[in-house]
Order: C-alpha cells, then structure tokens, then sequence
C-alpha cells in the first residue's frame, strides 16, 4: 500500500493526545463483517488501555492528498485547506499487548462503504497508520451488583473488552444486536455470564427494547454501558434511567454512529443528539 506520508520535512506532532505512528503486524477476518488488525511499533510500546473502552483516533489521508513526514497532524489542520485534513475515525481499542507492543483493534467492515473498514480489509503487514490518543472513561465497577452492557456490532468491541474486566462471579447481562449467527463473537467473562443475541440487518430501536424487557434480570440497579447506534442507544438509555433507575454516575451511553449519516455528518449532528438526551433525563427528575 502507498505510503501518502513523506518522509522529507516538517515538524514533531504538537497539541492534544499524543500522535503515534504504527504499523500494521497482521490481519484476520474473525467474522464476516469484522477484519481485526494487529498493530505495532516504536509508538505503541508505551500504549495502555487505561479503561475497558480506550480508544483511539486513527487519521487516514484525505483522498489525493501527500502529507510530508514526520506527519503532524496538527500542523496540517493548521497550514492547509479543511478538504486537504486527514479523515479522522475513532475505534476501540480491542486489547494491548505491553510485552510485545502490540495494540488490537477490530473494524466493521461493509466493502467499499466507509474509511476505516475498506483500509482494514486492504491492509497488510508493513502498511502505516497515525493515531491519536488513547482516551476512555468506563470500565466496570467491581462494587456494582450487576453488570449490563448494551451495543451493536459498533460497540462489540468495546463490550468484549469490558466483559474481560467484569469480576468473577458477578453477574452480567450482554445484550447483542448484530446481522446474524454469523457475527458472533466469544466473549471470555469470568463474571457469570448471560449473552443474548438480536438479529437484525438494520437498526431496530422497538426490538432491543422488547427483547430487553422480556429478560428476567438480576436484582438492583447495574453498572451499564449502552452504546452503538444513536436512536438505539437513546431509547435504551431512557429505559434504563426509568425502569431499571440506572442512576447516571452508573451509566455510560453514548451514540458512535446514526443509521443515514456519515461519521463526519454524525460529529455535527451530535450536539443535537446530546441536547436530546438532556430532555430525557429532565423526564426523568420530573416524571408526569
């Protein structure tokens, strides 16, 4: 794969979480829809995943753009025209290897729809890659009596990782959706585990609900992660903080993407979405 990235001038990266070059070690189609790729280098040896859903910002050129090396990202948003600005697209980190300087990432992958999957599927031991970060901010709390964890294909990810820190023995409840059987993935959990699998080839806001309420659930209000597709994850959410009483400080939803929107359509469109989710939780404090 061409290297878009010069190496003949400019400076240092500069500004927000740390730029990190990594190259491509391996790839393997675990599901298929889903190319994991394996990434390594000098930059990623001090790489961790703090949180159960650390993630990264990967930085892909801009089509028919060459970017002079050592590549600052930072620099470029700063010199050049925003249609020259490298395409940016955030993912899980999957897992860390500290040992090996190794760092896992799965991507969904739709052929030719996207970015990041097309580049996943092409990509090859030795190929380049910037990113940004890592950030994060949940991971299960070991004093919640139980655990539910809520997300698409999207969000699997980030819910496998999370199931990884779950404690033994404590109950957790991981619900699914994804297109079939096919994409199912195993998920190591040494709590006591419960996976329910919705399959569906669009998202279905009515059908994750009807599935959720059908459950017989563990006693109390768990620690819940509720992620993937924007109208999904609001209508979870506000089931959630209104029949389970999921207070908010044990909850983390957040929409990674919107059925008909591009990433970058879906980054402009959020703040929309969050002042949505601001007038459920004023329901919620003032019910009728």
């Amino acid at each position: 794969m061409k290297n878009p990235f010069r190496r003949d001038s400019g400076g240092p990266g500069r500004g927000g979480r740390r730029q990190r070059r990594a190259v491509v070690l391996r790839t393997e189609r675990i599901t298929p829809e889903v190319v994991r790729v394996v990434l390594g280098g000098d930059d990623l040896a001090d790489l961790r995943a703090e949180h159960a859903d650390s993630y990264v910002k990967l930085l892909f050129p801009a089509p028919g753009v060459t970017y002079d090396e050592p590549f600052d990202a930072a620099a470029v948003r700063a010199s050049r025209p925003r249609e020259e600005w490298p395409v940016q697209r955030t993912y899980t980190v999957r897992a860390v290897d500290p040992a090996r300087g190794e760092a896992t990432i799965d991507f969904v992958h739709h052929g030719d729809e996207g970015v990041a999957g097309p580049w996943a599927a092409a990509a090859r031991p030795g190929d380049e890659v910037h990113l940004l970060g890592p950030g994060g901010a949940y991971s299960p709390d070991p004093a919640a009596p139980w655990h539910l964890l809520v997300g698409d294909a999207s969000a699997l990810p980030a819910i496998a990782a999370s199931l990884e820190r779950v404690p033994a023995g404590a109950p957790a409840v991981a619900v699914l959706h994804v297109r079939d059987a096919a994409e199912h993935q195993a998920l190591p959990c040494a709590g006591e585990l419960r996976v329910h699998w919705l399959h569906r080839e669009a998202p279905d806001p009515e059908g994750l609900l009807e599935l959720l309420r059908s459950l017989e659930l563990p006693a109390g209000a768990p620690h819940a992660f509720v992620h993937g597709e924007a109208d999904c994850v609001r209508a979870v959410r506000r089931w959630v903080r209104s029949e389970l009483g999921v207070p908010r400080e044990l909850l983390s939803a957040s929409g990674y993407w919107r059925r008909g929107r591009t990433e970058d359509g879906w980054r402009e469109e959020k703040p929309q979405w969050n002042a949505s989710v601001e007038s459920d939780e004023t329901a919620v404090a003032s019910p009728a």
